[in-house]
């Protein structure tokens, strides 16, 4: 690719003005120039590339996988993005500028001249259909707001035991749902649901299912009503009671915003998701629900040439550890520098296909008697499952669980004796 390359642009980017600094592949001197995040400047600058290079491939190397400016280059076909990693520009610069001297030009001339004589150490950005980009992001944000709504219910469950613990009683131990976040709309305080007459608590009280020995229906609700009504305050303090109330109103306004919000995105995904070509074949995988296919899915895309090894896809995710050797030690270390959602897909999918398949089951239970950690074991549970997910998608064959444990059988693998003896937990 690098001798394809017409040219070597390096930019700095910012917030309103980027500095950009273009080498030409036929040599020459670095050429420093100024470009502004608006839509007539990009096009402007683009436009001039284009005509002066003839339409010939240009990379462009800068410190961001998306954002944007990635989001403005993308539409022209001729320009090759290529992420680097802040820490490969900034020991580059270390290397070269001992003295720590930074500005905004000579980094981008630095990212320009990094491109040019080490683009072998750099993965070109190669864009991925509609289908999966629109999942990728629908997944990512879905994972963010998921987030969001644990931190909002962590706060609420905090302000409701400092001043309105009855209605911890009354959660179910969801305090995201619905149902109550409804009850906790209408009756803020416990002060004000004690207060409620009979008819408003028999409305919005969560239901009971019934067992043989309740008393009926009626007398129950009525003991119920009585036993609400004699709990005691936590606590008298006015301006406590009227600081929780308020944030309990806010914390609920927001949790049902979040709750829409993540309804409407999942809603999205799986409309994405039967869009996607490889819809079928990531379905098929033990432990890929209607949350982790369309993760799979947006990890891997549908261009079978971005990857040619499973190795690819388990350094880019982090899977893969990293190895130091010096003389005779040697030290495996944990990848750091990856998309930590990525990783957190093909960890959690890990977990989930315990539950699914007989021969994950069978490995955590090998590696557990060897004495490794949980984490441990995810990771290389999840490395496994990277290359078995790799050959299905490259050959695009969906998995098939039983072929799988008849190639364990025939290559004498370790696992076999433990499959039979621990099956899965939902066989």
């Amino acid at each position: 690719m690098t001798q394809e390359l017409a040219a070597f642009v390096g930019i700095d980017w910012a917030d309103e003005k980027h500095a950009a600094c273009l080498i030409p592949a036929a040599g020459g001197i670095a050429q420093q120039t100024e470009i502004e995040q608006t839509p007539e400047a990009i096009t402007a600058w683009a436009a001039d590339l284009r005509v002066r290079f003839d339409g010939r491939p240009i990379g462009v190397c800068l410190e961001q996988s998306r954002g944007a400016l990635v989001y403005a280059l993308m539409q022209y076909d001729f320009l090759v993005l290529y992420p680097i990693n802040p820490k490969q520009l900034a020991a580059y610069r270390e290397a070269l500028y001992p003295s720590g001297a930074k500005n905004d030009p000579n980094d981008a001339e630095l990212v320009a001249r990094f491109l040019r004589d080490h683009s072998d150490k750099l993965r070109a950005r190669h864009p991925d259909d509609e289908a999966t980009r629109a999942l990728r992001l629908f997944t990512e944000q879905r994972r963010k707001w998921v987030e969001d709504r644990v931190a909002l219910t962590n706060e609420l469950r905090q302000r409701l035991k400092e001043s309105y613990p009855l209605a911890l009683e009354l959660s179910g131990d969801n305090l995201a749902s619905e149902s109550f976040l409804a009850l906790l709309e209408k009756f803020p305080s416990q002060r004000e649901l004690q207060r409620s007459s009979p008819k408003q608590l028999q409305e919005w009280l969560p239901r009971r299912r019934r067992v043989a020995d309740d008393p009926p229906t009626a007398e129950l609700l009525r003991q119920r009503i009585a036993a609400i009504r004699k709990v005691p305050l936590i606590t008298t303090d006015r301006p406590v009671l009227e600081h929780s109330r308020l944030a309990i109103s806010h914390l609920v306004l927001l949790l049902k915003a979040i709750n829409h919000s993540i309804s409407e995105c999942e809603q999205k995904i799986s409309e994405q998701f039967a869009k996607h070509p490889d819809a079928e074949l990531f379905a098929s995988f033990p432990g890929a629900g209607p949350a982790l296919a369309p993760r799979l899915a947006s990890a891997y895309g549908s261009d079978r040439d971005k990857l040619q090894d499973a190795r690819d896809m388990q350094q880019l995710s982090g899977i893969a550890p990293v190895m130091r050797t010096s003389g005779k030690s040697k030290i495996v270390l944990m990848r750091w520098a990856c998309p930590k959602f990525l990783r957190q897909t093909f960890h959690e999918h890990a977990r989930c296909s315990t539950s699914k398949s007989r021969w994950a089951r069978a490995y955590v239970v090998m590696r557990t008697q060897r004495g490794d950690s949980y984490q441990q074991i995810l990771r290389g549970l999840a490395f496994k499952w990277q290359r078995i997910i790799f050959r299905c998608w490259k050959t695009n064959q969906p998995y098939d669980e039983e072929r799988y444990i008849r190639r364990l059988h025939a290559t004498g693998s370790e696992l076999v004796k433990f499959i039979s003896e621990n099956p899965p937990k939902n066989a």
